[in-house]
């Protein structure tokens, strides 16, 4: 299960990259909770340029993933691995979103089968990363995905938050 960080997980604030910023969407963790029932591998990816902007360095989302991890131990839910960009829009990188860099990587990393997994995001760089790899995406409206949902190639299919995505998941599973 690959999973967008910033308006997929936790409120969309802009540059989030301490604890003192993080918020959780609701249902979030519930959804990781299920997910980690379910026996999927959880994989966050996050384009982080704020890096490159000079906003806030790699240590510091090194530190906000580390305090997230603890924070799902203490809810009984857990993220197996952060993967993020820290390239700007104009890098020309492979990792950045909606290259599939990062997911080729932690498919490699993990031993994962892009082919049954999911991404779900609030982005069309989301969508497109996820296509780019062979894996199903799912998009959010949470986040920026009001504003990205015109962006969408055509059959994207596209759900209210996490919750829902991980329902219309457990469901194709279960038929």
């Amino acid at each position: 299960m690959f999973l967008d960080r910033d308006g997929t997980l936790n409120v969309e604030k802009g540059y989030v990259h301490s604890p003192e910023e993080w918020e959780w969407i609701p249902g979030a963790v519930e959804a990781l909770r299920r997910f980690n029932r379910r026996g999927f591998k959880i994989v966050v990816l996050s384009n982080q340029s704020g890096i490159a902007r000079g906003y806030f360095g790699a240590a510091d989302v090194e530190r906000l993933h580390a305090w997230v991890v603890d924070e799902l131990a203490r809810r009984d839910a857990k993220v197996d691995a952060f993967y993020f960009c820290p390239h700007g829009p104009g890098d020309g990188c492979e990792c950045r979103k909606p290259k599939p860099g990062m997911l080729l990587r932690a498919a490699r990393d993990l031993g994962l089968d892009l082919s049954r997994s999911w991404m779900i995001g609030d982005h069309a760089s989301d969508v497109g990363a996820a296509r780019a790899a062979g894996v199903k995406p799912l998009f959010v409206l949470t986040g920026h995905g009001a504003e990205e949902r015109p962006r969408l190639p055509e059959g994207t299919v596209v759900m209210a938050d996490i919750s829902e995505a991980c329902e219309r998941i457990e469901k194709d599973l279960i038929y």
